[in-house]
């Protein structure tokens, strides 16, 4: 089973039913999904993103570089249910995304691998592991750059997000 890093970008007035009512944003989520399965909207486009099986690897990344908005986790958590996934489920209020999405848009991939050896996730036990393969940095720069379109959108649109790992 693989752990996923998984976003739903919500309006402000979602988010507030979504704190009140955890079952209610879950159907949410799905209902998003699902819709979204279909017609794989590009991040800029979409409700709902994965980072896949990167977010470790992104985390990482962004702490070593300081990021100042916990993309990976969420900041605010708002249930306690495990039908989410692998902890409970957490929310960016909107000036957090926004403050995100600025900060994503100005660091690069190339900035955030700069002077990275893969050893140090290996010895980080980063996940998924196989860190020794060659290009093994690369392997997060769509991803990266699909979150920072993801987010960038969210802000325009003032949304707030909701961020799990399934």
């Amino acid at each position: 089973m693989s752990m996923i890093g998984e976003y739903l970008r919500v309006t402000a007035t979602e988010l507030g039913r979504a704190v009140q009512d955890p079952d209610w944003a879950l159907e949410l989520v799905e209902e998003v999904q699902d819709a979204e399965e279909e017609s794989e909207p590009a991040p800029a486009e979409a409700r709902h993103f994965s980072t896949y099986k990167t977010w470790d690897m992104l985390r990482f990344l962004l702490e070593r570089a300081e990021f100042p908005v916990n993309v990976i986790h969420g900041e605010e958590p708002f249930a306690e249910d495990e039908d989410w996934g692998y902890g409970p489920p957490r929310y960016l209020r909107p000036e957090r995304v926004r403050l995100a999405a600025e900060a994503l848009r100005a660091t690069t991939y190339a900035q955030l691998i700069n002077g990275v050896d893969p050893a140090e996730l290996a010895s980080a036990e980063v996940y998924p592991l196989g860190w020794s393969e060659p290009g093994s940095l690369e392997w997060g720069r769509s991803w990266f750059d699909g979150l920072t379109h993801f987010f960038e959108a969210a802000a325009r649109a003032d949304d707030a997000m909701l961020v799990w790992l399934d």
